[in-house]
């Protein structure tokens, strides 16, 4: 039984990963072309000008964002990043009161402080400080607090 052959996509044929930045993109295929350009190439003219065909009409699709999804779609590969719920890895052995929630988010307990929050922080604690700073001063102030 002989399986039906895959034609190459476009990655394939610039040997990318459909993941590849534009510059990646522009870097492949400026080597690539090198290596079939019909006037420095040792291939045929036919051969290689055939493979400097395909190279340019891969290029020409990559290399634009509207056509880059269009053809991604038509391929079947996603940019979209997905989360997939966690599988169940044992059986409890009492009955949840609700059904388990599987969520995109992330747990806001486990993540980083945002510079803002962290801003927050800093003013807090300073004002704390000078709180008690100024309960010292006042104290010895009045004579209340000896050093």
């Amino acid at each position: 039984m002989s399986q039906a052959k895959q034609p190459l996509t476009y990655y394939d044929l610039l040997g990318l990963h459909p993941s590849a930045s534009v510059q990646q993109i522009r870097r492949a295929y400026r080597e690539r072309s090198k290596l079939y350009h019909p006037d420095t190439t040792v291939l045929q003219a036919a051969i290689a000008t055939a493979k400097f065909h395909e190279l340019n009409e891969a290029y020409g699709t990559l290399s634009s964002p509207d056509r880059r999804s269009q053809y991604d779609r038509k391929i079947g590969y996603s940019r979209v990043p997905f989360v997939q719920p966690l599988p169940k890895l044992y059986d409890s052995p009492t009955p949840r009161s609700q059904p388990y929630r599987s969520s995109a988010y992330l747990d806001p307990s486990d993540r980083p402080l945002s510079p803002g929050e962290i801003f927050a922080l800093f003013i807090m604690g300073a004002t704390l400080l000078g709180c008690l700073l100024l309960v010292l001063i006042v104290g010895v102030a009045r004579g209340e607090i000896a050093l």
